[in-house]
């Protein structure tokens, strides 16, 4: 009995150093993938980083922690494409758009009298002429995005579908859009003078943005856009500030494009404004207003896509061959605002749009679009024709439409998102 008692101990202690030894092999297998998994993602994020952040002339540290390298025109991200390889840098539009309303006019009443605007890193220095200010990416920029291959890039169905039978499909991705826009024809560019404020931004992982699009294309899976406007992203630049940005896409948002200079593609050749850095001054409510201009257009002659900030910044374009159905003409734009509604406790986001009051708060108070204007196929700039508005909830966002002698088309829009009607 006892003998028999010994064996069956024998056997459980056995069994015990069997489950400890298989447990303890794989626990260290599962620690040694761990660690590969890790030094795999250090090494591509190293290497993203590398490749992002080109050599610089000269460096300069921002008041609001960015860094700004001062990089030669020729040593650009744009250049790392394959079709950019020869390319001859085009210094100058062949031609600019004909404008319909002065670049700095506005009402003479001192109630709506708007400053002009700059961006923060101005205080710290500039980039000398043969240069462009790019906005150095960091570590943990990268380590914020989904994977390193998604950083810089926008969500699948960004567009507002203002035409989409079912307004659920526009929402399926959680963006909300408060929009005016036009349809029906061939645009050759677009422009607006859009109003800045700091909105407020729930979870790191939602953002809030005014911007035009520039669209062609089915909304499917080749649709080309091109954006720019401003925008406050925690999960794309780590704080909360208000930065000019553009995005590009040729194929609804799938492979290609990206934020600002973040791929190749957008050729900058100003020396003076940075993609992505932080506009300074912004609006206060029932205080000094604050507004930047932005036009983009189609060279005629070259046919690229060009980009002009405020009254004499032209900041650079987007090559021809980027795009499909933007190699000839936009059947869409649009202007507004966008927010992403995470609805992360069950509730809508509160999530400002625009200064977070709803239109009808009126000027210093709600923000604004004005001098809204479409390029037409002999580049002229034209009041847009037929111009709509949409929203996917009023009641969380609302834009509503004007026109007078000084402002042109223009609209108001925004709102608080959660509110006792938006839940």
């Amino acid at each position: 009995m006892g003998s028999a008692a010994h064996f069956s101990n024998e056997r459980v202690f056995r069994g015990f150093l069997l489950v400890w030894f298989c447990s303890w092999e794989l626990l260290s297998l599962t620690c040694a993938a761990g660690r590969l998994s890790v030094s795999s993602q250090n090494f591509q994020v190293h290497k993203h980083l590398k490749r992002l952040n080109k050599p610089a002339v000269k460096s300069i540290q921002s008041p609001d922690g960015d860094i700004i390298d001062c990089v030669h025109i020729s040593k650009q991200p744009a250049f790392d494409h394959p079709f950019l390889k020869d390319h001859k840098i085009q210094m100058n539009p062949s031609i600019t758009p004909e404008l319909l309303f002065g670049e700095n006019k506005v009402s003479e009443k001192p109630k709506e009298r708007i400053n002009p605007v700059t961006q923060l890193w101005h205080q710290s220095g500039v980039c000398s002429q043969g240069t462009i200010p790019v906005r150095r990416t960091k570590k943990e920029d990268v380590l914020r995005a989904s994977s390193v291959k998604r950083y810089g890039k926008k969500m699948h169905r960004t567009v507002p579908l203002p035409r989409s039978a079912d307004p659920d499909l526009a929402n399926q991705s959680g963006h909300q859009h408060a929009i005016a826009y036009v349809e029906g024809g061939k645009f050759y560019g677009a422009k607006a003078t859009i109003n800045v404020w700091e909105p407020k931004v729930q979870s790191s992982n939602e953002f809030s943005l005014s911007q035009l699009w520039i669209l062609g294309g089915a909304f499917g899976q080749d649709l080309n856009s091109i954006e720019a406007g401003w925008q406050v992203s925690p999960d794309l630049y780590g704080d909360n500030n208000t930065r000019l940005f553009t995005y590009w896409t040729s194929d609804a948002y799938q492979a290609t494009g990206c934020y600002n200079l973040l791929c190749s593609g957008f050729i900058q050749i100003n020396s003076q404004i940075a993609m992505g850095a932080s506009i300074s001054p912004v609006s206060g409510f029932h205080n000094s207003q604050y507004d930047i201009s932005i036009t983009i257009w189609k060279d005629p002659k070259e046919g690229h896509w060009w980009m002009q900030f405020g009254d004499g910044y032209v900041l650079g374009y987007w090559p021809s061959f980027l795009f499909s159905y933007l190699a000839d003409s936009a059947s869409i734009v649009e202007w507004g605002g966008e927010v992403v509604n995470m609805e992360e406790d069950g509730h809508h986001t509160t999530t400002q749009m625009g200064s977070g009051q709803f239109p009808g708060a009126g000027f210093s108070k709600a923000s604004y679009f004005r001098n809204i204007q479409v390029v037409d196929s002999s580049n002229n700039l034209k009041e847009p024709k037929g111009l709509n508005t949409f929203t996917e909830k009023s009641n969380c966002y609302d834009v509503e439409v004007g026109k007078n002698d000084d402002w042109g088309h223009y609209f108001y829009y925004g709102g608080p998102g959660r509110n006792p009607n938006c839940q």
